[in-house]
């Protein structure tokens, strides 16, 4: 099975005084946004709550939609362990129930819950307490299959078997979520591409969501190699690209696990300066999936260790300024949508 690690945060730390050292115009305010990867959580070293994420995205954006991903928040105490993870749809659920009361913006409209697939044809009775737990609300599970041989190489408090995506047990496991309409969210190293790439081919009916634009690692051994990876990583995707029932997460580049020093320099960056770091990344990823399978995302506030929500936007839009309003709607609201089965009603009228 699983397990989620008790080890204190592999995540670059929020320094709200140093982020508030550069600020910036928001470009393309009228954008309709929905933020379809984000954390909600109160552990000591970064807390991260409703009132938290509202202040984000009430940055300037049009964001009027997020959706919540699993990070291990608020798992039941007592009660089976295969159950524990109730307690982060429950508690996120809430949170949900109380934004939409009033507010521009519906935060965790969509929740991507946890729940073990290694335990095979019994995770279904998991999957059905949390729908009954959050009917409208839940869309599918992540499962992290992050796992390299070398711990310099991890940048995740997941710690997965090798080769889960494989394994029989959990393929028996995965075999539920289609009957039930829930979407998979992948996050892995570029190292396991072709394991994804494998697993849509046995499971056409699922839609998958690859994380953070596929983790191309640049730290341990992978660190002053990114020519080398980045040519690994695109061979990588243009392949996993092929399988239509993959779509692809565009973000997460914030992440200490890629490698950019912006969090060690004196002031933080630009949106300028983060379209030119991330935007190669971001590029192949739309020229191999097309708009209509790929969405920004903001990865927050892990990501927030390198950037502001409102910058982060920005750069997002920067990479996208030579798209048409059509392609420029798929990338950052109409891919989550239907994905997530979001409905986009509110997207003219928020704010």
């Amino acid at each position: 099975m699983t397990t989620q690690s008790a080890a204190p945060t592999p995540h670059l730390p929020v320094r709200p005084e140093w982020l508030a050292l550069h600020a910036e115009p928001i470009l393309e305010p009228a954008l309709a946004i929905i933020d379809p990867h984000h954390h909600l959580w109160d552990r000591p070293e970064n807390r991260y709550l409703l009132d938290d994420v509202l202040a984000d995205v009430g940055a300037g954006h049009k964001v009027f939609a997020t959706v919540f991903m699993e990070c291990g928040a608020m798992y039941r105490g007592d009660g089976p362990a295969a159950m524990a993870p109730l307690g982060e749809t429950e508690f996120v659920n809430r949170i949900a129930e109380a934004s939409a009361a009033g507010r521009a913006c519906r935060i965790a409209e969509g929740i991507v819950g946890h729940a073990d697939l290694l335990a095979g044809d019994a995770v279904g009775a998991v999957l059905d307490a949390h729908l009954q737990v959050a009917p409208a609300r839940f869309k599918g599970i992540r499962q992290s299959s992050v796992y390299h041989a070398d711990p310099q190489a991890r940048a995740s408090l997941a710690t997965p078997p090798q080769g889960m995506l494989q394994d029989a047990q959990f393929r028996r496991g995965f075999a539920c979520l289609a009957a039930r309409g829930l979407t998979f969210d992948a996050w892995m190293y570029h190292t396991q591409l072709g394991e994804l790439a494998d697993l849509a081919d046995a499971f056409p009916a699922t839609t998958m969501v690859l994380n953070h634009v596929g983790g191309p690692i640049g730290i341990g051994p992978y660190a002053g190699r990114r020519a080398e990876v980045f040519g690994e990583w695109l061979s990588a995707i243009r392949e996993l690209a092929r399988r239509d029932n993959v779509v692809v997460k565009l973000g997460g580049l914030g992440m200490r696990m890629f490698g950019f020093d912006f969090a060690a320099k004196d002031m933080p960056p630009s949106s300028q300066a983060l379209a030119q770091a991330w935007g190669p990344y971001v590029a192949e990823c739309i020229e191999a999936f097309g708009p209509a399978r790929a969405m920004f995302e903001s990865n927050f506030p892990v990501d927030k260790g390198t950037c502001s929500y409102a910058v982060m936007w920005n750069a997002f839009k920067r990479m996208a300024a030579s798209f048409g309003a059509d392609e420029k709607n798929a990338l950052f609201c109409d891919t989550a949508a239907r994905v997530y089965r979001l409905s986009v009603a509110g997207r003219e009228a928020a704010r």
